[in-house]
């Protein structure tokens, strides 16, 4: 069968940098920091004390109270990016078929502060069980497309990739897919994450993943850097309007990029920690590449997963060198981590947009917080270190791993007619 070609017709994103596409993308560009001491809760006993929180952000203006107490933050926050991303699509459901819309969303963890505050609520009483009845509908992970597709009324493909740190990547590769074989028009994808609370924290903590450097928040997440001690905790969300090529020109819809390519891999090694040499990255990329009908030279950006973690970090490079060869030191890559923090199963979709506006505008953000050259990571790779750099950017591979071994490489390039 002849596949459709699949394009980026509107972003929305919900982030520690900013509430709105624009403003995270300068947030990107211009290196800022969305660390800070955490507010949501009372960390002076955890070890890790501060995080990227979304900021300002009032569930209310986007739904009234009785509907927000309904869903838990990680479904607010989706509903958030997607209302942003549908109208920066120009997206008139009443004109088109809502049979072949879908949603299909990413989140690793789901209503985790719903299922503390129940629990510990529990705990706190006489054995009586007293939850609240949406308690089961608020932390399922599925439930964001669910509420996604109630408050638009389209009833196409609908369900939730969950592959940790990589599920709103495996998200977009399966909208993808499911539009370039002809099973939808449009698809709404994306992921949201909402962990940064006692049990996400506590628990990160308990595994020795996060960052303790409480003297410094803004500086805590160093990708590549010698010095770097573990991720910082992000949440948010990130919305992604796919769109068949030819049902975007048919309604005269602005096109941001074009998806050429996904991949996917396991590195059947550990459950939290990525594969040494790693294979299992070099296996989603190659695949992604493949997918895409490219030659690795064809690439000239990496947003690469770069968590901030000893090991990661280093397998990551080396996979990249191994992969490209001498190419890999034409490549700009950079992590976006260093600035928004790790957002986990929101992970890929935000930097998916970043990978897209970067195709977009020919502008590659930097990696922050570097002060010292690692000499286990091969530094004649251009991670494009504290500042953004101009450079055309014809094809941009976002790289996304998670807990279990879970590795989606996603690849994004200009749209030519």
């Amino acid at each position: 069968m002849e596949l459709k070609r699949v394009v980026v017709t509107g972003l929305g994103a919900l982030t520690p940098l900013g509430n709105s596409v624009t403003d995270y993308w300068n947030g990107l560009i211009n290196g800022v920091s969305g660390a800070a001491p955490i507010t949501h809760f009372d960390a002076s006993k955890f070890k890790t004390q501060f995080a990227c929180e979304v900021k300002g952000f009032d569930p209310h203006d986007i739904m009234d109270r009785k509907e927000a107490r309904k869903v838990d933050p990680f479904v607010q926050f989706a509903i958030a990016s997607t209302d942003e991303a549908v109208k920066d699509a120009d997206l008139d459901f009443d004109k088109l078929d809502r049979n072949r819309i879908g949603v299909i969303w990413g989140s690793g963890i789901g209503g985790l502060r719903t299922f503390t505050d129940e629990v510990v609520n529990f705990s706190k009483g006489d054995g009586t069980p007293r939850f609240n009845p949406f308690f089961i509908p608020k932390m399922l992970v599925d439930i964001a497309p669910g509420h996604i597709s109630m408050r638009y009324g389209l009833r196409g493909p609908n369900f939730s990739a969950v592959s940790a740190c990589a599920s709103s990547t495996n998200a977009m590769i399966d909208a993808f897919t499911y539009i370039r074989m002809g099973r939808a028009d449009i698809i709404i994808t994306g992921g949201s994450e909402a962990t940064i609370n006692e049990a996400g924290i506590g628990g990160f903590n308990a595994m020795h993943a996060l960052s303790t450097r409480n003297d410094d928040p803004k500086t805590a997440s160093r990708p590549f850097d010698k010095d770097r001690d573990g991720f910082v905790s992000g949440e948010g969300s990130g919305a992604i309007i796919l769109e068949s090529l030819e049902h975007a020109l048919a309604r005269g819809a602005k096109i941001y990029a074009e998806i050429v390519g996904g991949g996917m891999s396991a590195d059947a090694h550990h459950i939290t920690a990525s594969h040494p040499e790693g294979l299992g990255a070099k296996l989603a990329m190659t695949m992604a590449v493949k997918d895409a009908e490219m030659d690795f030279s064809d690439i000239d950006y990496i947003n690469v997963h770069g968590t901030s973690t000893p090991v990661g970090d280093i397998s990551e490079a080396k996979a990249i060198v191994d992969l490209f060869g001498e190419h890999a030191y034409k490549l700009n890559i950079s992590s976006t981590k260093s600035m928004t923090g790790h957002l986990l199963g929101a992970a890929g979709a935000i930097e998916a947009i970043a990978a897209i506006l970067t195709v977009k505008n020919d502008i590659v953000p930097p990696t922050i917080n570097h002060f010292t050259d690692d000499p286990e990571i091969d530094n004649r790779l251009n991670f494009t270190f504290n500042k953004a750099q101009k450079r055309e950017v014809r094809a941009a591979l976002s790289n996304t791993f998670g807990f279990g071994g879970h590795n989606a490489t996603v690849i994004v390039k200009k749209y030519l007619d």
